[in-house]
């Protein structure tokens, strides 16, 4: 399927490739199939911000990336009810990302830990949902990049 995306001009992504959430992301319930973009480069790296494009809008594309690299200990609860439409899930089936915001100065960056998109890579089929826990909605992320790339060093 090609997509004319605002980001990345015109790119061809395979049928397979599309994940398909039955009730869209929160707020834009209309934009229901989407494909993840990402450098391949650095597909193991997983720091690394990827893009959740919608296949029905080119002008909507979410920053992502894999919640464990900025909170390694995030493991949220989620009833077996929100998540049975997506098929059988497993360990194995299962990657979750949650939405980066960028903001003017870097040090406020941060991500959605409230609301993470969850993804049976089997079905393709995934949701947004509100977890039960107590995480942050705007989950700073600067300090915590910054102290794994020192790290690195």
């Amino acid at each position: 399927m090609k997509a004319n995306t605002r980001l990345f001009g015109e790119i061809d992504i395979a049928d397979d490739k599309i994940i398909s959430l039955e009730d869209g992301m929160i707020g834009l319930p209309e934009y229901r199939n989407f494909a993840l973009i990402f450098d391949e480069e650095k597909e193991k790296d997983k720091s690394s911000v990827m893009w959740f494009q919608s296949m029905d809008d080119p002008q909507t594309a979410f920053p992502v990336m894999q919640p464990n690299h900025v909170c390694p200990d995030y493991n949220p609860m989620v009833s077996d009810e929100m998540l049975r439409p997506l098929g059988g899930m497993t360990e194995d089936n299962t990657y979750v990302l949650v939405t980066l915001t960028a903001a003017p100065d870097p040090k406020d960056t941060s991500v959605n830990l409230k609301a993470p998109i969850v993804i049976n890579t089997d079905t393709r089929r995934g949701a947004q949902i509100i977890v039960e826990d107590d995480y942050p909605v705007k989950y700073k992320i600067y300090d915590v990049v910054k102290g794994k790339k020192k790290a690195e060093e």
